[in-house]
Parts: structure tokens; C-alpha cells; sequence
């Protein structure tokens, strides 16, 4: 089954998306294991608290890289 790649809405039709990061105060390397994991899990709680679907998404020692795709 593919996937749609347009939301459609009654008057619309979108494909937004947002690349998002975020980095740590100073650049620290504060993101490593446990930590890693925890962020990792907590964006995609948020993610799917707020209807959100995440194409992809990398977390590095100092930051976070998201894409997600939004409605409107």
C-alpha cells in the first residue's frame, strides 16, 4: 500500500514539512547513550502526541536533526 505523499484537506491540498534541530548549550557532546535514547524517545512521544509523522531524524553527540511532516 503506498502512502500518499499530499495531505488533502476540503479546500486544500499540502505536503508540509519542517527540518527542525537542536543543539545543546555551549555545543557540549552531552547526547550519548542513555541520554541519546531518552531524547530519541521523548521527540517521538511528542511527535505522535501532536499528529506529526517523522521521515527521518538523527540525534549526534551535540544535536538533534528532524524532519517531520506536518498537517496543517
Amino acid at each position: 500500500m503506498e502512502k500518499q505523499r499530499y495531505r488533502k484537506g476540503a479546500h486544500t491540498t499540502l505536503d508540509l514539512k519542517y527540518h527542525c534541530v537542536w543543539k545543546t548549550k555551549y555545543g557540549y557532546p552531552v547526547l550519548r547513550g542513555e541520554v541519546s535514547l531518552g531524547a530519541k524517545r521523548i521527540v517521538h512521544e511528542i511527535a505522535k502526541e501532536k499528529g506529526l509523522t517523522i521521515i527521518s531524524g538523527n540525534v549526534r553527540a551535540n544535536h538533534i536533526h528532524i524532519l517531520i511532516s506536518a498537517p496543517s
